[in-house]
């Protein structure tokens, strides 16, 4: 058996059933102990996320930690990942990522509190994510280098490698250049932000997330109002085939309430990252009142990636009739801006990819150095950034990917298990945090 095989076998376990029950009993039990914070204080959310920084020389306004955390999720998973769901589990798993995306609003308050919590000050700069709360929450310092070991080469090596060449890809048949040269044009960039540090990481992303998620919106809102009679059919279609027992024709929409689960779920946790660890790296650097303060804006970032630009996409995808064409991934998502804006809706779309890819980059790359920093101090920082840009030029020139893809898939894997095993040993914590933020604000 080959290394494609042997990894396919074990990402087909892992994210079967095992991660996805994982992740979403994580996310009732939250949502219930919680008494549905995702519902109740969401209002709250919306207030204390625009709140001016206290003490602007430590960390980041919420906003900003805001905009780092969304520059990780929303990435080519938006694009690519709804369209994935689709294909294979039909019109219903959106149902089923928009639950499993309700619930794992609950899981990622609950990692942003851990986060701000365990967290460490250096150098004027907050430091936390899982390695840190496995270390000083759970005292597991061998949970926390195992994750802090997976992320790195899960997010800032090979899932770069992933970004860099959906970039390359989405421009290859717009510019007449070879990919390598996008590559390195993409890592030049990436140089230039990721070595002024977090401080110009959060700038960059506060600017730019905001206007790629808007550019995607309205674009997508367009060809949804040509398409304005097929909406309401289309909602039909996805609660109709979320519960549908059996096979009622062929290609999409003869999937099953089992393929519909699977994929929606899988999907939907694969894009706003609830669970997954990499999000609380970013909501640790929030300078906050009380850590269930962030914990409440963590949950806007759930909202924006899933809720909002994945149903987006969805309906994209549906309301086009694109799903029939027999593509999957980002080629079915193109497929439907080309329908209607023809060589306008390739070039839309390879822009949105590219910043889509371009922030999913830095917040990734950003969270890899957060671990390294745990490994190693600061000591690491230079050698593992100049390894992240060769791998993001090495990824551009890769035609095949379906390894990279697989070894992605293995790594994410892997570190979701110690951040659950953290989650679950820590739920006092969390719950006592919510408790008193209450009591106090």
């Amino acid at each position: 058996m080959d290394l494609f095989k042997a990894v396919s076998v074990i990402n087909e376990f892992l994210w079967g059933w095992v991660l996805i029950i994982s992740l979403l009993g994580t996310g009732v039990y939250y949502t219930f102990k919680l008494k549905f914070v995702q519902l109740t204080q969401i209002s709250r959310a919306f207030k204390v996320v625009f709140k001016k920084n206290g003490k602007k020389e430590k960390g980041l306004s919420s906003f900003q930690a805001l905009s780092t955390a969304v520059a990780g999720q929303v990435g080519t998973g938006n694009l690519a990942g709804v369209a994935t769901a689709i294909a294979a589990g039909g019109p219903g798993a959106i149902f089923w990522m928009w639950v499993s995306s309700f619930l794992g609003m609950a899981t990622i308050f609950a990692e942003a509190v851990l986060a701000q919590k365990y967290r460490e000050e250096r150098n004027g700069e907050y430091l936390g994510g899982p390695a840190y709360y496995l270390d000083k929450g759970v005292g597991s310092k061998k949970l926390a280098i195992l994750f802090a070991i997976f992320i790195i080469l899960a997010l800032g090596f090979i899932g770069n490698m992933v970004q860099s060449n959906s970039i390359a890809a989405g421009f290859k048949d717009l510019l007449p250049i070879p990919s390598i040269y996008i590559g390195i044009i993409v890592a030049l960039f990436v140089g230039f932000v990721l070595f002024g540090g977090i401080k110009r990481i959060a700038s960059f992303a506060e600017k730019t997330v905001p206007i790629m998620a808007l550019l995607y919106i309205i674009g997508s809102i367009i060809l949804l109002f040509q398409f304005k009679h097929e909406i309401i059919p289309v909602f039909e279609m996805i609660f109709k085939s979320a519960f549908q027992l059996e096979a009622a024709g062929g290609g999409v929409l003869g999937a099953t309430i089992k393929e519909a689960i699977r994929y929606g779920v899988a999907r939907g946790l694969f894009s706003n990252e609830a669970g997954m660890g990499s999000t609380p790296h970013a909501h640790a650097t929030a300078n906050v009142r009380h850590p269930a303060e962030q914990g409440l804006v963590a949950i806007l970032g759930v909202l924006i990636d899933t809720i909002i630009i994945c149903t987006v996409t969805a309906l994209v995808i549906l309301v086009s009739g694109a799903y029939q064409t027999g593509e999957t991934g980002v080629a079915l998502t193109q497929q439907s801006f080309i329908a209607s804006f023809g060589t306008a809706g390739q070039i839309f779309i390879a822009i949105c990819l590219l910043f889509f890819a371009f922030t999913t980059i830095l917040g990734w790359a950003y969270f890899g150095e957060l671990n390294i920093k745990y490994l190693w101090k600061d000591k690491g920082v230079v050698p593992y950034r100049v390894i992240v840009l060769l791998f993001i030029v090495i990824g551009s020139a890769i035609h095949q990917v379906d390894l990279v893809w697989e070894l992605a898939d293995f790594f994410n894997g892997l570190m979701i298990i110690p951040n659950l095993i953290a989650l679950w040993y820590l739920r006092k914590t969390v719950h006592q945090s919510l408790l008193e933020y209450r009591k106090l604000y």
